[in-house]
């Protein structure tokens, strides 16, 4: 464990903690969510608004699609309006599996996260990349048979490859019940400037950045065969948004696309 929990390595759940304003995190992923922002200087606004999109859309599943169970992969450090904490308030009954990679994400997960007494949560220390153990484990809490609402968000495009990407989505939805919804966001450079698209690829080429955009029609393969909820693929700040939100980001400021998709 002592040699995976290496905080001199920069981890995108310990630096998305930092950008959100957290506590949780190392001087390396400090200096990666810094370095990050030289080239995207809406970093911060992005990872609120993608946190947002996060609360709405599980609101959404849980009040008005009648979803009672949720896999939340990629789950991240805890923080204000975690997924159990939005769904149990419009369900209380409602169950979630959490996964993640990151040894320190568990650790607080198990400290941090509750349930309601009606409710369940549980928590997977485990990769993306091996959706069938996900759903193998998911499954002691979920019951597959009924629509689960499968979380992805801000986490697949950590993968380079698209066609992987597309594979595990793919695998993770064939298991999934008929109703079940697939609740996503990815970063693109679709909606950035040139200079800002041009700052990005830089960093992905130098290693700066672990980020793979999306585009558009890459995004939306991962709803192939699925049903999008209205209002479709948006930037994530347009996807519903609250009037009472205080923060309202242009799509070049959260570059990152967002859907929800019925299955």
């Amino acid at each position: 464990m002592t040699d995976r929990f290496d905080t001199g390595v920069a981890h995108p759940a310990r630096r998305y903690n930092y950008w959100l304003g957290g506590k949780d995190n190392f001087a390396a992923d400090r200096e990666s969510g810094d370095l990050l922002a030289k080239s995207y200087p809406a970093a911060r606004i992005a990872a609120r608004a993608n946190r947002a999109f996060l609360r709405r859309a599980v609101r959404y599943a849980a009040a008005d699609a009648g979803l009672r169970q949720f896999l939340d992969i990629g789950t991240g450090l805890p923080t204000a309006d975690n997924t159990h904490e939005v769904a149990q308030r419009a369900a209380p009954e409602s169950k979630i599996v959490y996964v993640d990679n990151d040894p320190m994400v568990m650790a607080h997960a198990r400290a941090l996260l509750t349930s309601t007494p009606q409710g369940e949560t549980r928590y997977l220390e485990e990769d993306l990349r091996h959706p069938r153990k996900i759903l193998s484990q998911a499954a002691e809490v979920l019951d597959l048979t009924r629509p689960v609402g499968l979380i992805l968000v801000a986490v697949v495009h950590f993968l380079p490859s698209q066609d992987e990407s597309v594979e595990i989505v793919r695998t993770l939805l064939g298991e999934l019940a008929p109703g079940s919804h697939l609740i996503a966001t990815m970063a693109t450079t679709d909606l950035l400037t040139p200079e800002l698209k041009a700052n990005w690829d830089e960093s992905l080429r130098t290693g700066r950045s672990d980020v793979h955009p999306r585009t558009r029609d890459e995004f939306a393969a991962h709803f192939a065969g699925l049903t999008l909820v209205e209002p479709g693929i948006q930037p994530v700040a347009d996807w519903r948004p609250d009037p009472g939100d205080t923060e309202h980001p242009a799509p070049v400021e959260a570059s990152i696309f967002g859907a929800v998709g019925r299955k």
